[in-house]
Protein backbone atom coordinates (compact mmCIF):
# COMPACT_ATOMS: atom_id res chain seq x y z
CA UNK A 1 0.00 0.00 0.00
CA UNK A 2 1.17 3.59 -1.02
CA UNK A 3 2.43 5.66 2.39
CA UNK A 4 0.27 8.15 3.58
CA UNK A 5 1.00 11.97 4.76
CA UNK A 6 -0.77 13.81 7.12
CA UNK A 7 -0.31 17.95 6.03
CA UNK A 8 -2.01 20.02 8.76
CA UNK A 9 -2.98 23.00 7.08
CA UNK A 10 -2.70 21.14 4.05
CA UNK A 11 -5.60 23.30 2.14
CA UNK A 12 -3.73 26.56 3.06
CA UNK A 13 -1.66 28.86 0.20
CA UNK A 14 1.66 26.56 0.73
CA UNK A 15 -0.05 22.96 2.18
CA UNK A 16 -1.95 22.66 -1.04
CA UNK A 17 1.28 22.97 -3.39
CA UNK A 18 3.00 20.28 -1.10
CA UNK A 19 -0.58 17.80 -1.26
CA UNK A 20 -0.59 18.66 -4.72
CA UNK A 21 3.21 17.36 -5.05
CA UNK A 22 2.66 14.62 -2.53
CA UNK A 23 -0.23 12.68 -4.73
CA UNK A 24 2.01 12.98 -7.89
CA UNK A 25 4.99 10.92 -6.13
CA UNK A 26 2.10 8.31 -5.74
CA UNK A 27 1.81 8.92 -1.52
CA UNK A 28 -2.05 8.87 0.05
CA UNK A 29 -2.77 12.43 1.17
CA UNK A 30 -4.79 13.60 4.17
CA UNK A 31 -5.31 17.02 4.41
CA UNK A 32 -6.31 18.13 8.13
CA UNK A 33 -8.02 20.90 8.12
CA UNK A 34 -10.60 22.77 10.73
CA UNK A 35 -12.95 22.96 7.81
CA UNK A 36 -13.00 20.20 5.54
CA UNK A 37 -15.84 20.97 3.82
CA UNK A 38 -13.86 24.40 2.08
CA UNK A 39 -10.98 22.03 1.30
CA UNK A 40 -12.80 19.77 -1.17
CA UNK A 41 -10.48 21.52 -3.95
CA UNK A 42 -7.73 19.44 -3.24
CA UNK A 43 -9.84 15.95 -3.81
CA UNK A 44 -8.61 16.22 -7.82
CA UNK A 45 -4.94 16.41 -7.38
CA UNK A 46 -5.37 12.29 -7.20
CA UNK A 47 -7.09 9.70 -8.21
CA UNK A 48 -10.10 8.95 -6.23
CA UNK A 49 -9.80 8.38 -2.68
CA UNK A 50 -6.03 9.18 -3.45
CA UNK A 51 -6.12 12.84 -1.36
CA UNK A 52 -8.80 13.54 1.44
CA UNK A 53 -9.69 16.23 3.58
CA UNK A 54 -10.20 15.88 7.36
CA UNK A 55 -11.19 17.54 10.28
CA UNK A 56 -8.74 18.61 12.89
CA UNK A 57 -8.38 21.53 15.39
CA UNK A 58 -4.51 21.83 16.00
CA UNK A 59 -5.10 23.13 19.69
CA UNK A 60 -6.79 19.68 20.58
CA UNK A 61 -4.67 16.59 21.72
CA UNK A 62 -7.31 14.30 20.66
CA UNK A 63 -8.35 15.86 17.09
CA UNK A 64 -4.04 16.12 15.62
CA UNK A 65 -3.78 12.34 17.10
CA UNK A 66 -6.30 11.41 15.01
CA UNK A 67 -6.09 13.03 11.81
CA UNK A 68 -2.36 11.38 11.47
CA UNK A 69 -3.55 7.83 12.55
CA UNK A 70 -1.58 5.65 10.57
CA UNK A 71 0.52 8.35 8.86
CA UNK A 72 4.21 7.46 7.75
CA UNK A 73 5.03 11.34 7.63
CA UNK A 74 3.43 14.55 9.00
CA UNK A 75 3.71 17.78 7.92
CA UNK A 76 3.28 20.58 9.81
CA UNK A 77 1.73 24.19 7.68
CA UNK A 78 -0.15 25.54 10.12
CA UNK A 79 0.49 29.26 10.94
CA UNK A 80 -1.39 32.35 10.79
CA UNK A 81 -0.82 36.08 10.65
CA UNK A 82 -3.22 38.09 12.83
CA UNK A 83 -4.31 36.55 15.96
CA UNK A 84 -8.12 36.45 16.45
CA UNK A 85 -10.49 34.71 18.66
CA UNK A 86 -8.99 31.30 19.87
CA UNK A 87 -6.27 31.33 17.62
CA UNK A 88 -3.57 33.11 19.39
CA UNK A 89 0.46 32.99 17.95
CA UNK A 90 1.28 30.91 20.91
CA UNK A 91 -1.76 28.25 20.86
CA UNK A 92 -1.21 28.01 17.40
CA UNK A 93 2.54 28.35 16.14
CA UNK A 94 4.34 27.20 19.26
CA UNK A 95 2.02 24.72 21.46
CA UNK A 96 0.19 23.51 18.38
CA UNK A 97 3.24 22.57 16.29
CA UNK A 98 4.72 21.04 19.59
CA UNK A 99 1.61 18.92 19.87
CA UNK A 100 1.86 17.97 16.39
CA UNK A 101 5.54 16.78 17.39
CA UNK A 102 5.11 15.54 20.51
CA UNK A 103 2.05 12.97 18.65
CA UNK A 104 4.03 12.15 16.27
CA UNK A 105 6.67 10.92 18.14
CA UNK A 106 4.48 8.63 20.03
CA UNK A 107 3.17 7.33 16.93
CA UNK A 108 5.84 6.42 15.77
CA UNK A 109 5.52 8.42 12.53
CA UNK A 110 9.16 8.41 10.80
CA UNK A 111 9.07 12.16 9.59
CA UNK A 112 8.20 15.36 10.57
CA UNK A 113 8.23 18.59 8.30
CA UNK A 114 7.47 21.46 9.73
CA UNK A 115 7.39 25.01 7.90
CA UNK A 116 8.16 28.06 10.05
CA UNK A 117 9.27 31.59 8.81
CA UNK A 118 12.96 33.47 8.36
CA UNK A 119 13.07 35.40 11.66
CA UNK A 120 11.90 32.74 13.62
CA UNK A 121 13.63 33.39 17.01
CA UNK A 122 12.27 32.90 20.74
CA UNK A 123 13.73 35.97 22.06
CA UNK A 124 12.16 38.39 19.17
CA UNK A 125 10.12 41.63 20.45
CA UNK A 126 7.50 40.16 17.71
CA UNK A 127 4.97 37.63 18.63
CA UNK A 128 4.67 36.04 15.91
CA UNK A 129 8.51 35.76 14.89
CA UNK A 130 9.07 34.25 19.10
CA UNK A 131 6.12 32.14 18.78
CA UNK A 132 7.81 30.26 15.52
CA UNK A 133 10.99 30.57 17.82
CA UNK A 134 8.83 28.73 20.23
CA UNK A 135 7.58 26.16 17.80
CA UNK A 136 10.66 25.40 16.54
CA UNK A 137 11.69 24.38 19.85
CA UNK A 138 9.09 22.44 20.64
CA UNK A 139 9.10 20.60 17.35
CA UNK A 140 12.83 19.39 18.04
CA UNK A 141 12.10 18.88 21.73
CA UNK A 142 10.26 15.44 20.52
CA UNK A 143 11.32 15.01 17.26
CA UNK A 144 14.69 16.06 17.12
CA UNK A 145 15.30 14.99 13.40
CA UNK A 146 12.68 16.29 12.32
CA UNK A 147 13.41 19.21 8.91
CA UNK A 148 12.68 23.01 9.23
CA UNK A 149 11.76 25.04 6.43
CA UNK A 150 11.74 28.68 6.95
CA UNK A 151 10.59 30.63 3.66
CA UNK A 152 10.80 34.17 3.30
CA UNK A 153 8.19 35.93 2.03
CA UNK A 154 6.23 33.59 -0.70
CA UNK A 155 4.28 34.27 -3.14
CA UNK A 156 2.14 32.24 -6.28
CA UNK A 157 -1.27 32.80 -7.73
CA UNK A 158 -3.14 32.26 -4.39
CA UNK A 159 -0.47 34.80 -2.73
CA UNK A 160 -2.06 37.54 0.03
CA UNK A 161 1.02 39.75 -0.86
CA UNK A 162 1.65 40.55 -4.39
CA UNK A 163 -2.23 40.02 -4.67
CA UNK A 164 -3.36 42.35 -2.19
CA UNK A 165 -0.97 45.12 -3.32
CA UNK A 166 -2.14 45.24 -6.85
CA UNK A 167 -5.38 45.22 -5.79
CA UNK A 168 -4.77 48.38 -3.99
CA UNK A 169 -2.69 49.95 -6.69
CA UNK A 170 -5.98 49.34 -9.05
CA UNK A 171 -7.87 51.70 -6.95
CA UNK A 172 -5.25 53.79 -5.20
CA UNK A 173 -3.41 55.99 -6.82
CA UNK A 174 -0.57 55.75 -3.75
CA UNK A 175 0.75 52.54 -1.81
CA UNK A 176 1.25 53.09 0.98
CA UNK A 177 4.00 51.08 2.75
CA UNK A 178 5.53 50.67 6.15
CA UNK A 179 9.30 49.16 6.44
CA UNK A 180 10.45 50.37 2.51
CA UNK A 181 14.02 49.45 2.92
CA UNK A 182 13.75 46.00 4.36
CA UNK A 183 14.89 43.83 2.57
CA UNK A 184 12.90 40.65 1.15
CA UNK A 185 14.25 37.60 -0.67
CA UNK A 186 10.82 35.96 -2.30
CA UNK A 187 10.19 32.52 -2.47
CA UNK A 188 7.92 30.80 -5.15
CA UNK A 189 5.24 28.54 -3.56
CA UNK A 190 6.26 25.54 -5.30
CA UNK A 191 9.54 25.93 -4.55
CA UNK A 192 8.69 25.43 -0.70
CA UNK A 193 6.73 22.54 -1.51
CA UNK A 194 9.59 21.13 -3.63
CA UNK A 195 11.37 21.31 -0.41
CA UNK A 196 8.81 19.71 1.68
CA UNK A 197 8.94 16.83 -0.70
CA UNK A 198 11.83 16.26 -0.69
CA UNK A 199 12.09 16.03 3.37
CA UNK A 200 8.98 13.75 3.19
CA UNK A 201 10.57 11.19 0.94
CA UNK A 202 13.64 11.17 2.52
CA UNK A 203 16.21 12.83 0.41
CA UNK A 204 16.62 15.91 2.76
CA UNK A 205 18.70 15.62 5.57
CA UNK A 206 17.55 16.51 8.95
CA UNK A 207 17.84 20.45 10.12
CA UNK A 208 16.98 23.91 9.44
CA UNK A 209 16.40 25.16 5.98
CA UNK A 210 16.26 28.76 4.97
CA UNK A 211 14.30 29.28 1.87
CA UNK A 212 14.68 32.58 -0.43
CA UNK A 213 14.06 33.38 -4.11
CA UNK A 214 17.06 34.54 -6.16
CA UNK A 215 16.42 38.01 -5.93
CA UNK A 216 17.13 40.25 -2.62
CA UNK A 217 14.38 43.63 -2.76
CA UNK A 218 13.33 45.98 -0.58
CA UNK A 219 10.17 46.35 -0.12
CA UNK A 220 9.95 49.69 -1.79
CA UNK A 221 11.46 47.37 -4.82
CA UNK A 222 9.22 44.69 -4.32
CA UNK A 223 6.09 47.34 -5.33
CA UNK A 224 7.98 48.86 -7.95
CA UNK A 225 8.49 45.49 -9.60
CA UNK A 226 5.25 44.54 -9.11
CA UNK A 227 3.43 47.64 -10.23
CA UNK A 228 6.15 46.75 -13.42
CA UNK A 229 4.34 43.55 -14.41
CA UNK A 230 0.44 45.26 -13.82
CA UNK A 231 1.79 48.50 -15.78
CA UNK A 232 0.45 50.67 -13.86
CA UNK A 233 1.99 54.03 -11.92
CA UNK A 234 1.36 54.91 -8.62
CA UNK A 235 3.16 56.64 -5.38
CA UNK A 236 5.14 54.48 -3.32
CA UNK A 237 4.45 56.19 0.11
CA UNK A 238 7.01 55.12 2.90
CA UNK A 239 4.71 55.64 6.42
CA UNK A 240 7.33 56.13 9.15
CA UNK A 241 7.59 53.87 11.49
CA UNK A 242 6.25 56.32 14.34
CA UNK A 243 3.12 56.80 12.57
CA UNK A 244 2.94 53.45 11.33
CA UNK A 245 2.85 52.49 15.57
CA UNK A 246 0.04 54.99 16.01
CA UNK A 247 -2.15 53.37 12.76
CA UNK A 248 -1.52 49.79 14.13
CA UNK A 249 -2.38 50.77 17.77
CA UNK A 250 -5.88 52.28 16.26
CA UNK A 251 -6.84 49.08 14.05
CA UNK A 252 -5.88 46.64 17.08
CA UNK A 253 -7.85 48.44 19.36
CA UNK A 254 -10.52 48.41 17.00
CA UNK A 255 -10.72 44.98 16.82
CA UNK A 256 -10.20 44.61 20.70
CA UNK A 257 -13.57 46.85 21.30
CA UNK A 258 -16.00 45.00 18.62
CA UNK A 259 -14.62 41.63 20.16
CA UNK A 260 -12.85 40.95 16.74
CA UNK A 261 -16.06 41.34 14.66
CA UNK A 262 -13.82 43.53 12.81
CA UNK A 263 -10.55 42.45 12.71
CA UNK A 264 -7.68 43.64 12.13
CA UNK A 265 -6.51 43.10 8.32
CA UNK A 266 -4.81 46.06 7.53
CA UNK A 267 -1.85 46.62 9.93
CA UNK A 268 -0.98 45.56 13.37
CA UNK A 269 1.32 46.60 16.15
CA UNK A 270 3.48 42.96 15.72
CA UNK A 271 3.35 43.74 12.03
CA UNK A 272 5.42 46.82 11.90
CA UNK A 273 7.80 45.11 14.63
CA UNK A 274 8.69 42.14 11.76
CA UNK A 275 8.61 44.79 9.32
CA UNK A 276 11.68 46.74 10.93
CA UNK A 277 14.18 43.71 10.32
CA UNK A 278 14.89 42.22 7.01
CA UNK A 279 13.63 38.56 6.07
CA UNK A 280 16.53 37.29 3.54
CA UNK A 281 18.54 33.89 3.87
CA UNK A 282 21.64 33.98 6.32
CA UNK A 283 24.88 33.42 4.57
CA UNK A 284 25.84 30.76 6.85
CA UNK A 285 22.48 28.88 6.46
CA UNK A 286 21.20 25.69 4.42
CA UNK A 287 19.01 26.19 1.70
CA UNK A 288 18.11 25.38 -1.72
CA UNK A 289 21.33 24.87 -2.70
CA UNK A 290 21.78 21.89 0.22
CA UNK A 291 18.65 20.38 -1.52
CA UNK A 292 19.64 20.45 -5.24
CA UNK A 293 16.51 22.89 -5.96
CA UNK A 294 17.11 26.00 -8.12
CA UNK A 295 14.48 28.55 -6.96
CA UNK A 296 12.42 30.14 -9.98
CA UNK A 297 12.15 34.47 -10.13
CA UNK A 298 9.88 36.68 -9.97
CA UNK A 299 9.78 37.53 -13.23
CA UNK A 300 9.11 34.13 -14.68
CA UNK A 301 5.86 33.69 -12.25
CA UNK A 302 4.12 37.21 -11.45
CA UNK A 303 3.14 37.76 -14.76
CA UNK A 304 1.20 34.41 -15.12
CA UNK A 305 -0.87 35.64 -12.01
CA UNK A 306 -1.08 39.61 -11.41
CA UNK A 307 -2.19 40.16 -15.48
CA UNK A 308 -5.39 40.62 -13.89
CA UNK A 309 -4.55 43.66 -12.19
CA UNK A 310 -3.26 45.94 -15.65
CA UNK A 311 -5.84 48.42 -16.92
CA UNK A 312 -7.17 46.25 -19.28
CA UNK A 313 -6.21 42.68 -18.06
CA UNK A 314 -5.58 40.03 -20.47
CA UNK A 315 -5.61 42.94 -23.37
CA UNK A 316 -3.34 45.08 -22.17
CA UNK A 317 -0.68 43.76 -24.20
CA UNK A 318 -2.42 43.47 -27.29
CA UNK A 319 -3.91 47.50 -26.97
CA UNK A 320 0.39 47.91 -26.60
CA UNK A 321 0.74 46.16 -29.63
CA UNK A 322 -2.11 47.79 -31.50
CA UNK A 323 -0.64 51.50 -29.99
CA UNK A 324 3.57 50.47 -31.27
CA UNK A 325 1.54 49.97 -34.49
CA UNK A 326 -0.62 53.24 -34.93
CA UNK A 327 3.04 55.08 -34.16
CA UNK A 328 5.31 53.14 -36.48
Amino acid sequence: MAKLVTIYGGSGFVGRYIARRMAKAGWRVRVAVRRPNEAMFVRPYGVVGQVEPVLCNIRDDASVNAAMMGADAVVNCVGILVEAGKNKFDSVQAEGAERIARLAAENGVARMIHVSAIGADMNADSDYASSKGDGEAGVLRHMPDAVILRPSIVFGPEDDFFNRFAGMARMSPILPVVGGDTMFQPVYVDDVAHAAEMAVTGKAAAGVYELGGPEKLSFRGLMQRMLAVIHRRRLILNIPRWIARLMAFGFDMLQAVTFGLISNGVLTRDQVKNLSKDNVVAEDAKGFADLGIKPVSMASILPDYLWRFRPSGQYDAIKDSAQNLRNS
